[in-house]
């Protein structure tokens, strides 16, 4: 069965979509115009502009997490800019084009799943989890990625990059053999940082690399117990954010200056 042969036909949103699409792409290549584009545009490069597009990504997830629509949809729409501008970018250095950009994300959904665009049939989630697995691997020998972890990309957010690396050492039987090995592994280091920092004179590096150990094994636990620590992270910072603010009112309300109040 041919990637194509399970796709819609087009319809009248589709067409809109396109239109829309069609739309951004242009305004792109006028931004970009050497002669009478935006300046700023037209200095960017892939690395200058590679932090926007992580920026733009979190902002979406804050959007999901506060669950306003309106903002959501805003703040798609800025991270699809950022595929279009690293595309525009691609393209002028003759490098590849957002088609090349979408037809290779399809093609990759198509491999992916042929349980649903091949005539391998409707597998159980038990099941589909294994084929994922081996179809991952296949994509990674293509590209010579021969080790476990060769393709945790690097650029990733430190907490995101530890909980890749940990998942895939998992895989392969990596891993602790229950949760309460990990918590005893958190006393651990949580004791050896408490030694770092009460060492006369205190040594920062040592002190920064306990504190990543804490840091990586706190995140193994998260992952341990099935909670993303992204999402537990963002949850406790607006939290405290509630919190602190509730205190700054109530000092504002006693005539109190916050500065003066301890913990």
């Amino acid at each position: 069965m041919s990637r194509s042969s399970r796709t819609e036909a087009p319809t009248a949103a589709s067409d809109e979509t396109q239109r829309q699409l069609d739309r951004i792409i242009g305004i792109m290549r006028q931004l970009r115009d050497p002669e009478t584009g935006c300046p700023w545009d037209v200095e960017q490069d892939f690395a200058s502009i590679a932090p926007y597009t992580i920026e733009e990504a979190y902002e979406v997830a804050d959007a999901v997490q506060r669950g306003d629509a309106d903002d959501i949809r805003d703040e798609l729409g800025d991270l699809l800019l950022q595929v279009v501008f690293q595309a525009r970018i691609a393209e002028e250095a003759g490098l590849f084009s957002l088609a090349d950009v979408a037809r290779s994300i399809s093609d990759k959904m198509v491999d992916r799943h042929p349980h649903v665009f091949g005539d391998d049939g409707r597998p159980q989630l038990a099941d589909q989890s294994g084929r994922w697995e081996a179809i991952k691997a296949e994509e990674r020998a293509r590209k010579g990625h021969t080790g476990i972890l060769d393709d945790v990309a690097a650029g990733l957010p430190p907490m995101l990059r530890a909980l890749k690396l940990q998942k895939r050492a998992a895989r392969v039987g990596f891993d602790w053999i229950n949760i309460d090995d990990i918590i005893a592994k958190l006393h651990e280091e949580t004791a050896e940082l408490r030694a770092e920092t009460t060492r006369d004179p205190v040594d920062q590096a040592r002190v920064e690399d306990e504190v990543g150990d804490v840091l990586f094994v706190a995140v193994n636990l998260a992952r341990r117990a099935g909670v993303d620590p992204e999402t537990a992270l963002m949850g406790c910072n607006s939290k405290f954010e509630s919190r602190f603010r509730y205190i700054e009112k109530q000092a504002e309300k006693y005539g109190k200056n916050i500065n003066d109040m301890s913990l």
